[in-house]
């Protein structure tokens, strides 16, 4: 088994991917299109993420999803096709020279997949299916898990270890927000310190505002609770912010109302990078 949660003194992972060390002194940006629209949306928003991050300081791994497998209604608007979508993704590492990431929905998808991104995600409703943790596990590129809505973060240990067992060394856990009644999500900050224990650790700042099924037939969110929530995070310590954006967000075909618009993600990012650099100011920095 991984480590147990140790108050503020646990392991502390450094390498986030191959190429990429994280620790307390900083954090890595995981950014991007809740999914793939078009190959010009895609395009558009990693040349301004790719631009912003290198402004910055900052490493950047980018990511939409080829498909949104857990969307409320059977109606909405899923994916323009896994083929299509991945050789997108491609160009995109090819043509930015940016590390990639997108979801993974079931093992017989990761191997297709692990050839394109550098990054799998698994989807937060996926956190605890072991043949698809195996799976990611035994496909040499790193693993990034996203914790359930209903999962306890010490439990987060045992995806970890799947992953391990299975041969991966690259591992990161997300938190992004517990279900809080109906329609609603709570972020417990504590989770972010208790998760360290085990790996590195991103704190998803768009999905935490989320309401699933909010919206009837559609998940909705408030977006002006982003900004505070990815402040606190980079406060209290993390490894990576997720945030996902877009051009127009309202018009957007999934989670609209919690992506931050790209003219917004440069401004936040500074804030939080001032955050991160006063001395003392992070849980477990000495």
């Amino acid at each position: 088994m991984p480590p147990p949660p140790a108050d503020n003194d646990g392991p502390r992972a450094t390498e986030f991917t191959p190429g990429i060390d994280v620790g307390l002194g900083g954090f890595a940006l995981i950014a991007g299109p809740c999914v793939i629209e078009s190959r010009d949306l895609v395009f558009e928003v990693a040349g301004n993420l790719v631009e912003t991050s290198a402004t910055l300081g900052l490493d950047l791994i980018f990511k939409a999803s080829f498909d949104k497998a857990n969307r409320t209604s059977i109606s909405s608007f899923r994916s323009i096709g896994f083929d299509k979508s991945l050789q997108i993704l491609a160009d995109v590492k090819s043509e930015f020279g940016v590390r990639v990431t997108t979801d993974v929905h079931d093992p017989a998808q990761v191997p297709e997949v692990a050839e394109v991104v550098d990054v799998l995600q698994i989807p937060s409703f996926l956190c605890r299916q072991t043949d698809l943790l195996v799976a990611a596990g035994a496909s040499g590129r790193s693993v990034n898990i996203k914790k359930g809505q209903f999962m306890a973060p010490d439990d987060m240990g045992h995806a970890v270890q799947k992953v391990w067992d299975a041969g991966g060394s690259h591992v990161m856990l997300t938190e992004r927000g517990t279900t809080f009644g109906y329609h609603d999500l709570v972020v417990d900050y504590r989770s972010l310190e208790v998760m360290r224990a085990f790996a590195p650790v991103v704190f998803d700042a768009t999905h935490s505002v989320q309401s699933p099924g909010g919206g009837g037939g559609t998940t909705t969110g408030k977006r002006r609770y982003v900004a505070p929530l990815a402040r606190a995070a980079v406060a209290f310590g993390v490894d990576a912010l997720f945030i996902e954006c877009h051009p127009d967000p309202d018009n957007a075909p999934s989670d609209g109302p919690n992506m931050l618009a790209l003219p917004d993600v440069a401004p936040l990012l500074e804030e939080c990078l001032i955050i991160s650099s006063v001395p003392g100011s992070r849980v477990g920095a000495q």
